[in-house]
């Protein structure tokens, strides 16, 4: 039963992510820790989706844009640590709760979609990048700093697309690299990764065909359900 929960959730995240270009550890990590745990989730999750991260990068890379990526990257790369070591250090609840309550705040921001001015300054990437960084390494979760920068940049759907996959595929790295160094990531996760690829090829394949058929609104609304939904769950 815990190998079928697993494999569900990995197929419905995948899918979200190849769609929206986001999604994967929003849905992904909470789903997975109330099964096996927040611990033992991170370092899974952070090893699926580097996959998945690659896979949907090869489909975006004629739009990735370095001077987009790099400063963003950077910040990431300092956050990670952060994160990290609170994984390690603080309470399993408060963990859950924190992210249960960032899962609810992206929702509703994200549901509200308030009128902003374009953001003008890239010297804003650096405080994106580090939070994102910061929720990578303890939730894998880096979305939504910089999703909320891109949105107020105003990027266009393929620059949107593209800088994330290749920012998730960077912070999973650093994520995984950490997870190693503090003994989290052992051989023991091995054969449950093995399982969930073909759930993720799958999500990636079905995903794409989705994509093509569904209003980018419509399916926009769905995710951001969910992952409300997935934020209330974590809470309670």
């Amino acid at each position: 039963m815990t190998d079928l929960l697993l494999f569900s959730i990995v197929f419905l995240a995948a899918l979200l992510q190849t769609t929206s270009g986001f999604g994967f550890a929003l849905m992904a990590m909470p789903l997975v820790a109330l099964v096996i745990g927040v611990k033992a989730a991170a370092p899974l999750v952070a090893l699926v989706g580097w996959t998945l991260y690659a896979v949907n990068l090869v489909r975006y890379r004629r739009s990735v844009e370095r001077r987009v990526v790099l400063p963003l990257a950077v910040a990431v790369a300092l956050g990670v640590p952060f994160g990290v070591w609170a994984l390690n250090n603080l309470d399993e609840d408060i963990v859950k709760s924190a992210l249960g309550v960032i899962l609810i705040a992206y929702a509703l921001y994200s549901l509200w979609r308030p009128q902003a001015a374009p953001l003008r300054s890239e010297l804003w990437a650096w405080p994106a990048g580090f939070l994102a960084g910061v929720l990578g390494g303890a939730f894998n979760t880096p979305g939504p700093p910089v999703i909320i920068y891109g949105n107020l940049r105003q990027w266009s759907r393929n620059l949107f697309r593209s800088t994330l996959q290749a920012l998730f595929l960077f912070s999973s790295s650093l994520v995984i690299l950490s997870h190693i160094a503090a003994g989290n990531l052992t051989a023991a996760t091995i054969p449950t990764y093995l399982l969930l690829v073909p759930a993720l090829l799958l999500g990636v394949w079905v995903g794409s065909i989705i994509d093509r058929r569904i209003s980018n609104e419509r399916f926009r609304l769905l995710v951001i359900v969910l992952i409300l939904a997935t934020g209330v769950l974590m809470l309670i």
